[in-house]
């Protein structure tokens, strides 16, 4: 019976490919690049850091338009510009705040992904920001060195907010990662991945519910740039890569199948450097690799074809010219970090979570006056999630977490750090050990949900609030309305 379904669900795909209509294969884009665009780097934006050392960011959201494609310009969305935002960069420990302003014509929110912070600064759909008001969170960075990012969250039109430009990088860092390549723009590169599809006026092809797992496109947008090259003048080069897209996953390498370094996952640094050749990287998932250069030579940064589903087609994604004369790098240190792998003690809870080809989580669809689960502040405990429907992935908010195993094996080497977003193909079981926050608030809830947007949005997505130990029975599971319209 399995196999059936299997099969069914694999006719339901192909056959979604196939409706993709005039803009054309959404499969590759291999020997169709030119690669004449020198790749953009998103600028690092600076704060204000007052008399105490507190630092100070003002983000504004905008509509604007971009020319991606040659004498075409592109309505999109941007964060202090008209598409994508700036690199955020603080330190552990720093005590950062935002104005975030909202000059759009409807709501939205901003989260910071992978962030360890109280409820009500998450930026999730309870904290919306209307047309015209700013937003003013505020936290302590208290988590390790890590590569975060921040993009809209409300309930219904996340696909389309993010997809339309509104994402940006949010670097981490501490004394242990300052010990890798942390020249910005130099050695250390930002690679956010995303996939559009154009109309032929340029526009993007907004249509979400395009394939079971939402839209997937045909050209592959870097930093912002299409078509995109990259001059090198290091020896050593970290790149820091996030999947910006909504729904499609990458099978990264190198065109010349060169082996890389990964230093880095979602939620920090690995303990020791892991050579590898090939990684997945789906949707909100973000990691960093060290790569080694010879004077003079080029590759090219691609993702190679995995399964039908979110892994389909093959696509070249950025050309790397390494200059003539290279400076020469340290060599990377036997330990990156002395930050302990997450496990849990005997006897912990266990939560278990099933997906299906319903937008749902547990056979309940998000509701925002609902409380799914109630965890004791700074609890550790296990996270099973069970695929029976279309490939998936889960995030949770204000949480870190180590994949135990998937199906009962190991997860791959590239799965085995600290982080906050995993990847569930159909079929599969994860065990999750899962460190949560210690902000407690029983009236704010963080979010779990599928990082496929469109996904998300139908209602693949649960909350929880973390309480006192000991007071998880006192809380309600239902919240007052919040005077939104979701």
């Amino acid at each position: 019976m399995k196999k059936y379904l299997q099969l069914f669900m694999l006719l339901l795909i192909l056959s979604a490919f196939s409706l993709v209509g005039c803009e054309g294969d959404t499969t590759t884009n291999v020997g169709k690049l030119e690669f004449k665009n020198p790749l953009q780097i998103p600028p690092i934006l600076e704060p204000i850091t007052d008399s105490e050392g507190k630092k100070h960011f003002a983000l504004t959201m905008q509509p604007g338009s971009t020319e991606f494609l040659e004498g075409k310009q592109t309505p999109t969305w941007g964060i202090n510009g008209s598409y994508l935002g700036p690199t955020l960069r603080v330190s552990r420990g720093d005590q950062v705040s935002f104005d975030v302003i909202n000059q759009l014509n409807e709501s939205s929110t901003l989260h910071w992904h992978g962030m360890r912070l109280p409820a009500v600064m998450d930026g999730g759909p309870h904290q919306m920001i209307e047309a015209g008001a700013t937003w003013k969170p505020f936290w302590t960075i208290e988590q390790p060195a890590a590569t975060t990012w921040y993009h809209p969250h409300l309930h219904g039109k996340t696909a389309q907010h993010v997809y339309r430009g509104l994402a940006g990088l949010f670097i981490v860092e501490d004394e242990e990662s300052k010990k890798l390549p942390s020249e910005y723009g130099v050695n250390d590169i930002p690679i956010i991945i995303q996939d559009k599809l154009f109309k032929g006026d340029g526009s993007f092809n907004e249509n979400m519910s395009m394939t079971p797992f939402g839209l997937l496109g045909n050209q592959i947008l870097v930093n912002g740039t299409l078509d995109p090259y990259l001059e090198i003048t290091a020896s050593q080069v970290r790149f820091r890569l996030l999947n910006g897209s909504n729904a499609r996953a990458y099978n990264i390498g190198f065109s010349d199948n060169r082996s890389f370094y990964l230093v880095g996952n979602d939620a920090g640094l690995i303990p020791e450097p892991v050579l590898l050749d090939r990684l997945l990287l789906s949707p909100g998932e973000r990691i960093e690799i060290v790569v080694e250069f010879e004077a003079g030579e080029e590759t090219i940064l691609h993702s190679f074809a995995g399964k039908d589903g979110i892994e389909n087609g093959e696509f070249d994604i950025v050309k790397i010219i390494a200059d003539a004369s290279l400076s020469a790098s340290s060599q990377l240190p036997d330990q990156l970090t002395a930050e302990p792998l997450i496990d849990v003690p005997e006897n912990v809870k266990v939560r278990k979570f099933e997906l299906t080809t319903k937008s749902a989580i547990n056979g309940k669809e998000m509701d925002m006056n609902r409380i799914d689960e109630v965890v004791p502040a700074g609890a550790r405990e296990i996270w099973e999630i069970t695929n029976k429907g279309w490939d998936h992935n889960f995030h949770i908010h204000d949480a870190a977490f180590t994949v135990m195993d998937k199906n009962g094996e190991v997860p791959p080497l590239y799965e085995r750090g600290r982080k906050d977003t995993v990847f569930i193909p159909n079929g599969t079981t994860v065990r999750l050990a899962v460190d949560f926050g210690s902000y407690p608030d029983p009236d704010t809830p963080y979010m779990y949900h599928c990082h496929l947007l469109y996904h998300e949005d139908s209602g693949m997505m649960g909350q929880f609030v973390i309480v006192e130990p000991g007071t998880e029975s006192q809380v309600s599971k239902e919240l007052s309305k919040r005077g939104h319209d979701h």
